[in-house]
């Protein structure tokens, strides 16, 4: 990718080229042409991801169709099983042997589910020609000393000048931290400015694997989770559990939650490999199935489950946040790389408009805001109350204990999940960049 000839009307600076980074510079190469001049930096050497499997809801795929885009991704994604098309819930924290709770049928649409690394291969080939890639260049900071021009400042002393500087660089974001920090004290609290910068631990513990659904197979052919999307549910933790990579391998995520823990400094490595007998130790007590599942894990990793507490905002004068740099959150709705493709969306619509001229590009921004921001933030707040009921601490539902009407506070738990999912299979992107159209065109005089 070479830089463009010519002028364009600014410059877009992305920081992180992740899920959000990519769709972003994607949207703006496709509705801007030439126009704008995108420069991506990534942190590594290649454009890579963490994490194994990734599940994309209604809302995102309306977005791949819109860019073209959808047939690669359907290609790599595997969905649901004909026979069951939805998710099954089972109460698994018993080691004699667990039994299905409920199924939930996704109805109209179900999620398509794929290794995320194959969908960040479907949007690298997907790069427009007005984006220069520029790898091994870690934000460290940023300034606007230069006149009209944001100053970027990298881990290697190199630095990089910009018109519009958008952080999608994940739940550490540089961008958000450096945002608060120098933002007028008289728009945010200084008291409050490490609570917006730094991400908080939940005081949950992930473990992540994925390997070859032929392993579980062989060990047991019969086991729920080889066709299924399963929801594991116990007091304390569940596992979740769908297979990828069209059926050849299986994505296990297991958590683990003290909610005595949460919002406490989380000492040692956020994301580190771990042997697969603390796995299982952690699972002792889970039924048969689950456990052979578990059994079945290659290379697992133990994440430190951070997230970013709601923010005031998400952009000053000409920087803004997208993805989990503005709203990292839990991953029980599988909602995180669906919020950042819808911001990564409306943002880059916003930006390539014939009427975000330079000196409307604040405009613009606060647009996003308004649109973006309130949803992305109900979405997470959500997604934390989905957790809890999982793990049987949602207060004023079943909490695994049986008062003697354990059937019946089960079933009012089963509803109440129920409804925590009717938001996946609504559609909304794209109504919501002709809402924040809209409000572009008002703010602008038209």
């Amino acid at each position: 990718m070479s830089p463009l000839s010519g002028s364009p009307k600014f410059r877009v600076a992305i920081c992180g080229a992740g899920i959000g980074g990519l769709v972003l510079a994607i949207t703006i190469g496709k509705f801007a042409g030439r126009d704008i001049h995108i420069d991506l930096y990534e942190a590594h050497d290649t454009i890579t991801t963490a994490g194994a499997g990734v599940s994309l809801w209604r809302r995102a795929t309306e977005i791949m169709e819109e860019l073209g885009m959808y047939e690669e991704m359907s290609y790599v994604s595997t969905k649901p099983s004909s026979s069951s098309n939805g998710l099954i819930f089972r109460n698994s924290n018993t080691s004699e042997g667990g039994h299905e709770w409920f199924h939930y049928i996704f109805e109209p649409y179900g999620p398509s589910n794929m290794h995320r690394q194959h969908l960040v291969d479907v949007l690298k080939k997907n790069l427009p020609s007005s984006c220069t890639v520029h790898f091994n260049k870690r934000l460290t900071k940023y300034d606007n000393q230069s006149p009209g021009l944001l100053v970027l400042h990298f881990a290697d002393d190199s630095t990089a000048t910009t018109d519009v500087l958008v952080g999608a660089d994940g739940v550490r974001s540089s961008v958000r931290k450096t945002l608060f920090e120098t933002i007028d004290p008289s728009i945010v609290d200084p008291s409050n400015i490490k609570r917006y910068s730094d991400p908080s631990w939940t005081g949950t513990l992930v473990y992540r694997s994925v390997f070859p659904a032929e392993k579980l197979s062989k060990m047991d052919p019969n086991n729920v989770a080889l066709k299924d999307f399963m929801m594991f549910c116990g007091k304390g933790k569940h596992i979740v559990s769908f297979p990828v990579s069209r059926g050849t391998q299986i994505n296990v995520v297991a958590f683990v939650s003290d909610e005595q823990k949460a919002g406490v400094h989380f000492e040692g490595h956020w994301v580190s490999n771990v042997s697969l007998e603390e796995v299982e130790e952690a699972y002792q007590d889970f039924e048969p199935d689950a456990k052979r599942l578990l059994k079945c894990s290659e290379n697992p990793s133990r994440w430190a489950l951070h997230v970013v507490n709601e923010l005031p905002l998400t952009t000053c004068n000409k920087v803004v946040l997208i993805g989990d740099a503005s709203h990292a959150m839990r991953p029980h709705l599988g909602a995180g790389a669906g919020q950042a493709i819808e911001d990564a969306f409306v943002l880059g619509r916003l930006l390539a408009h014939p009427l975000t001229t330079l000196d409307k590009v604040p405009t613009a921004l606060k647009v996003y805001q308004n649109v973006r921001l309130p949803f992305a933030q109900s979405v997470a707040r959500e997604s934390e109350r989905t957790g809890y009921m999982y793990d049987f601490f949602s207060p004023g539902y079943h909490d695994g204990t049986d008062r003697g009407n354990e059937q019946e506070e089960r079933e009012v738990l089963k509803r109440k999940i129920v409804d925590q999912w009717n938001w996946a299979g609504e559609g909304g992107a794209v109504a919501e960049w002709l809402k924040a159209e809209r409000q572009l065109q008002e703010n602008v005089g038209l």
